[in-house]
């Protein structure tokens, strides 16, 4: 695998606030190479110089080729591999705060690819400025690599008939995280998987795990537990449900199962809780 790489640092006074261009490779991929999926907290895009390979979105294979640019948005599993015969060659962006946005009613809001085939000088004559202004890094040279990543938006947007193009992105964790609690709080005695919920929101699980952690300090799966146990508590103090009843309706594999979650978090069986509570109530 032959690589080469130039970070990019957007000046302090830029004139440019929506987006940041984070770097730039150039690649040829060659035998020594290990394809695994992986994300990025910033969209990705691939154009292919050469060689034919393929795209592996989220355990999806797309084929691409010479002259095709694949649009990768945060947090989207991704990896690409090569044949041998005619092995890919590439250069790729790293760009901070823009997403793909669609506007047809069959598109995928993870990715895209298109085809430059009718306008490939456009987009090799920005890639290749990019390359060689940040390679050189002659004074201005930052903002001359922002007008051209604009030149490339802009084109982007004419080529698709501004049906697909990059957008401003709100900070997706909060609206991601957002969805999540939501639905976890509306549904939460359903058998609620992981890989369910990334599904639904188009994210890799490790993404939306990471997320929902990082934003409300627990986990998806132990907020679903901690919602089932806050409605327990109600329910053995309002009703004359058995453990198992109450246990079942709330999604529980088993009544032990319940006992054992309702114990960590109250520090008392839920027994204990219904008598504990039911005699305070009476002599109040």
């Amino acid at each position: 695998m032959s690589t080469k790489r130039y970070d990019f640092i957007t000046p302090e006074k830029s004139i440019y606030s929506v987006f940041k261009l984070l770097y730039i490779s150039s690649a040829k991929y060659e035998g020594d190479w290990h394809s695994t999926l992986h994300t990025h907290d910033c969209s990705e895009l691939f154009y292919v110089t050469n060689g034919l390979g393929q795209f592996n979105i989220e355990g999806k294979l797309h084929t691409v080729s010479t002259n095709d640019l694949v649009i990768v948005n945060p947090g989207v599993e991704h990896t690409e591999t090569s044949l041998n015969a005619n092995p890919l060659e590439y250069i790729v962006l790293g760009v901070e705060g823009l997403k793909l946005t669609t506007r047809t009613e069959d598109a995928d809001d993870r990715f895209c690819l298109i085809n430059f085939g009718n306008s490939k000088e456009t987009i090799h004559f920005c890639l290749h400025s990019m390359l060689k202004e940040i390679h050189a890094k002659a004074p201005g040279y930052e903002s001359i690599c922002l007008d051209l990543m604009e030149m490339l938006i802009i084109h982007l947007a004419r080529l698709t008939n501004f049906a697909t193009t990059l957008a401003p992105s709100q900070k997706k964790s909060n609206r991601l995280c957002a969805n999540i609690h939501q639905y976890i709080s509306q549904n939460f005695s359903e058998n609620l998987s992981l890989d369910a919920l990334a599904q639904m929101n188009h994210v890799s699980k490790y993404y939306m795990v990471h997320s929902f952690t990082k934003e409300y300090g627990i986990s998806p799966i132990k907020f679903q537990i901690s919602c089932r146990i806050q409605e327990s508590r109600q329910l053995l103090l309002t009703t004359d449900y058995s453990i198992a009843v109450i246990s079942r309706s709330l999604g529980f594999s088993s009544p032990s199962k319940f006992s054992q979650y309702f114990r960590s978090l109250e520090h008392m069986s839920p027994t204990q809780y219904r008598k504990q509570n039911k005699k305070a109530q009476q002599e109040g």
